[in-house]
C-alpha cells in the first residue's frame, strides 16, 4: 500500500493541492495529513482526492473543530491499523514512544526519518514552504517485509516535485 503524507500546509492550499496531485500520480492509495491544516480547503482537497484519508489536528487547527464530523479529523495521538500495520498519528512530537510500527508526526517543519528498534518515525516536513524555499511531502510504501520512504521536494520556481531521497527499512514482524 502506498500512503501519501503531508504536514504543515498552513494557508498554502495550492501547495497542498500540488503535493496531493503528485502523490496521486505516483499511486497513493491513502492520504495522511499530520496537522497544521489551517485552511479547510485543504481538507476539501483530501476529500475530493477519491482516496481515503485521515488528518490530525495541529496546534493551529482549533478552529477546524466545526468541521470535525464533515472530514476525517482526529485528535492526537491517534492509533489506527492500515495495511496490517499499527500506526500512531500526531502533530506534536510529544508521544514518541515505540508503541506502533509507524509513528507519523509534523510540527517541526523538518523532514525526518528514523528506524529505531522496529519502529519507523516519520515527519514529512512542511508542504507550505514557510521555513525554507522548498515544499516537501512523502510517499510511504508499506510492504509485508519492508517500509519504503520516498521524500519528494519542490523548490520555489520549479513546476514539478522531484524525488530527493529514498529509504528502505526491513520490517521486524513478530
Amino acid at each position: 500500500m502506498k500512503i501519501g503524507i503531508i504536514s504543515d500546509s498552513h494557508t498554502k492550499v495550492k501547495k497542498a493541492k500540488r503535493a496531493v496531485k503528485m502523490l496521486l500520480k505516483k499511486g497513493a492509495d491513502f492520504f495522511i495529513h499530520a496537522g497544521d491544516i489551517v485552511n479547510p480547503e485543504t481538507l476539501d482537497i483530501l476529500e475530493n482526492s477519491g482516496k481515503k484519508y485521515i488528518a490530525v489536528y495541529g496546534n493551529n487547527d482549533a478552529h477546524l473543530a466545526e468541521y470535525h464530523n464533515r472530514y476525517h479529523l482526529v485528535q492526537e495521538p491517534y492509533y489506527f491499523k492500515l495495511a496490517n500495520t499499527k500506526f500512531k498519528l500526531m502533530h506534536l512530537p510529544f508521544y514518541m514512544s515505540s508503541d506502533a510500527e509507524v509513528i507519523i508526526f509534523g510540527h517541526t517543519h523538518k523532514f525526518e526519518v528514523k528506524f529505531i528498534e522496529g519502529t519507523l518515525f516519520l515527519n514529512p516536513g512542511e508542504v507550505c514552504a514557510r521555513n525554507k524555499p522548498t515544499s516537501e511531502c512523502v510517499m510511504l510504501e508499506v510492504l509485508d517485509d519492508e517500509f519504503i520512504v520516498k521524500y519528494y521536494t519542490q523548490n520555489k520556481g520549479e513546476d514539478e516535485y522531484t524525488l530527493h531521497e529514498s529509504f528502505s527499512f526491513q520490517r521486524q514482524k513478530s
